[in-house]
C-alpha cells in the first residue's frame, strides 16, 4: 500500500537538509561580496521552507513501508536536483531549467558533466554549491537521511540498499542500519580531511582545495578551474588526488574495518579489492607504455603520473584531467575507453558496473567450466568469506543486461538528435556510469552545453538510473508498483 502523505512528509526533511546544506555556501559569497548572495539566500531559504511545509503539513506519524521507501529513494533524487538547481536558476548564470536540471543532477550523481564553459568566471558561493551537490551525492543523499533520523528499522534497510552503490550486493557494518550509515558518513568525512590538509599542504587555496576535496572523494570531477586539475602543475597535487580518487574507489566498509580493527590486511583479504587493484596497475602500465611509444610526454615519472591520474580518474567515474586523453595513442585512449565500462568497488562513491558484479560473473563462468569437468560434483561459489548463491548472479546478470540496454536506448536518443556516433556512445556511457567527460564533441576539454534540452534531460535521466543503480529507478515505472 502506497501512502502520498508519508512518501510527502519524508521529502519534506529531505529537502529541509538540502536547504541546510545550501547555506554554507553564503559565507563565501559574504567574504567575496559577490551579487549572488542574495539569490544564494532566497533558493535556501525557498528550500527550508518548502522542506518544513512538506514534513509537518503532510506529517501522519507512521514509518514508511517497504514500497514507500522505494518511491522515497528515486523521488527523493529527483525533488533534490529541483530543488537544487534554484541557486543557478536564481542567481540567473544557468537561467535555462533544462540546464541548471542538468548540472544539479550531474552533481547529486558525482557524474561531472558539466555545461558551463567558463566556471572561472562564475561567482564563489556558486562554485562552492557546485561542488557541494558531489559531496553530498557521493556517500548518498539517502543515506546522510538515514544517519540522522531514527526509527525506521527493516525500512532503513531498503533504503539503504536501494541506494548505496552495489545494491543488494552491499554488506552492511553494523547489524543497525542508522549505525552503518553513520559510520560510513564518519568514514567519509575523516578521510575528506586527510585528502584537504595534503592538498593545502602542497600549495591550494583553502576555497580550492575544499571544492577539490568534494569532487575528488565523491568521485565526482567538478573542478573550479576550466583546465580541471590540469591547472595545477605541481606532481604532489596531482598524485595526491589520484590516490584519493582511487581510495574513494575502494569499498569504504573496508576502510572502517581497517580502522577500527587496525588491520590494513583487511583490503588485501578482499577479493574485490584485489581486482580493483589490478585492474588499474595494469591499465596505468598500459596507457604509461603507450605515452612512451608515442614520445614528447616528458620523463616517466609524468607519463606514469599522467598515466595513473587519467585511468583512476576514468576508472572511478571522477571524471577529473590533466591532459586532453582524446588526443593521445590509439593503445592509450582505448583502455580509457574500457575504463568506462568498470566502475570502482561496491559500497565506494563510484558509479558504473562495479568491480564486484564482474567478479561474481567471473566465479560463475569457472564454476559452469568446472561443472563440464565434473558433471555430477556439488559446487558453491564464494568471493572470499561470501557464498554466492544463486539469486544474486541472477541480479547481477539483470543488472548487466538493463544497463546495456539503457546505454543503446542512450546512443539511439541522441543521434535522433543529431550527435554523432561516438559522441552519442561516450556521452550516454559517461552519463549512465557517472563518469563525465567522454570522446569527440565531449571529450575532456569540451561540455555538453551544445546538446539540446531534450539531450539533456535524457542524460539526466540516465544520470540518475546510473547512480541508483537501474532498480530503483525502473521499479517506479510498474503500473503495478503504485496499485494498492
Amino acid at each position: 500500500m502506497i501512502r502520498p502523505a508519508v512518501i510527502i512528509s519524508h521529502l519534506g526533511l529531505l529537502i529541509l537538509i538540502i536547504g541546510i546544506a545550501m547555506l554554507s555556501c553564503l559565507p563565501w559569497s559574504i567574504i567575496y561580496k559577490e551579487g549572488v548572495t542574495i539569490s544564494i539566500g532566497v533558493a535556501a531559504m525557498v528550500t527550508i521552507i518548502s522542506g518544513l511545509f512538506l514534513k509537518y503539513f503532510f506529517s501522519t506519524g507512521e514509518s514508511i513501508n517497504v514500497k514507500e521507501g522505494f518511491a522515497l529513494v528515486g523521488l527523493g533524487w529527483i525533488i533534490a536536483s529541483v530543488f537544487g538547481s534554484l541557486p543557478f536558476l536564481f542567481s540567473g548564470y544557468l537561467p535555462n531549467f533544462a540546464d541548471a536540471f542538468f548540472e544539479t543532477v550531474s552533481g547529486f550523481s558525482t557524474t561531472g558533466a558539466t555545461i558551463v564553459k567558463d566556471v572561472e568566471a562564475w561567482p564563489r558561493g556558486l562554485m562552492f554549491w557546485r561542488c557541494l551537490t558531489q559531496w553530498l551525492g557521493g556517500m548518498g543523499i539517502i543515506v546522510l537521511f538515514l544517519a540522522i533520523i531514527a526509527g525506521m528499522g527493516a525500512r532503513g534497510n531498503q533504503l539503504f540498499k536501494a541506494e548505496i552503490p552495489g545494491g543488494p550486493i552491499t554488506d552492511k557494518i553494523s547489524p543497525r542500519i542508522r549505525e552503518t550509515a553513520r559510520k560510513l558518513w564518519l568514514t567519509y568525512i575523516i578521510i575528506s580531511v586527510a585528502c584537504l590538509l595534503l592538498l593545502l599542504i602542497f600549495g591550494m587555496n583553502l576555497f580550492d582545495a575544499l571544492c577539490h576535496t568534494f569532487t575528488t572523494m565523491a568521485t565526482g570531477g567538478f573542478s573550479t578551474k576550466n583546465a580541471s586539475i590540469g591547472f595545477y602543475s605541481s606532481p604532489y597535487i596531482q598524485w595526491t588526488i589520484t590516490i584519493f580518487m582511487f581510495i574513494a574507489g575502494t569499498n569504504f566498509a573496508l576502510h572502517y574495518l581497517a580502522y577500527k580493527d587496525r588491520n590494513p590486511a583487511v583490503y588485501i583479504k578482499s577479493p574485490e579489492f584485489r581486482l580493483y587493484a589490478g585492474i588499474a596497475l595494469t591499465a596505468g602500465i598500459l596507457v604509461a607504455l603507450a605515452l612512451h611509444g608515442a614520445g614528447g610526454v616528458g620523463g616517466w615519472e609524468e607519463k606514469i603520473r599522467r598515466a595513473s591520474f587519467q585511468v583512476v580518474s576514468i576508472m572511478t567515474g571522477t571524471g577529473f584531467a590533466t591532459a586532453d586523453y582524446d588526443l593521445w595513442p590509439a593503445l592509450a585512449t582505448g583502455v580509457l575507453f574500457l575504463m568506462m565500462f568498470v566502475g570502482g568497488c561496491i559500497g565506494s562513491t563510484t558509479g558504473n558496473i562495479k568491480v564486484g558484479r564482474y567478479l561474481i560473473l567471473i566465479h560463475r563462468v569457472l564454476m559452469e567450466l568446472k561443472k563440464m569437468i565434473h558433471p555430477k560434483a556439488v559446487l558453491t561459489m564464494r568471493s572470499g568469506q561470501r557464498v554466492i548463491n544463486e539469486d544474486l548472479v541472477s541480479n547481477v546478470a539483470q543488472f548487466f543486461f538493463l544497463y546495456f540496454m539503457f546505454l543503446a536506448l542512450g546512443v539511439l536518443g541522441l543521434t535522433m538528435l543529431g550527435l554523432d556516433v561516438t559522441s552519442s556512445l561516450t556521452a550516454s556511457a559517461a552519463c549512465l556510469g557517472n563518469i563525465g567527460p567522454g570522446f569527440a564533441a565531449v571529450g575532456p576539454t569540451q561540455n555538453y552545453s551544445f546538446i539540446p534540452d531534450a539531450g539533456k534531460y535524457l542524460l539526466s535521466a540516465l544520470m540518475l538510473i546510473g547512480r541508483l543503480e537501474i532498480f530503483p529507478m525502473l521499479i517506479l515505472l510498474l503500473p503495478a508498483y503504485w496499485k494498492q
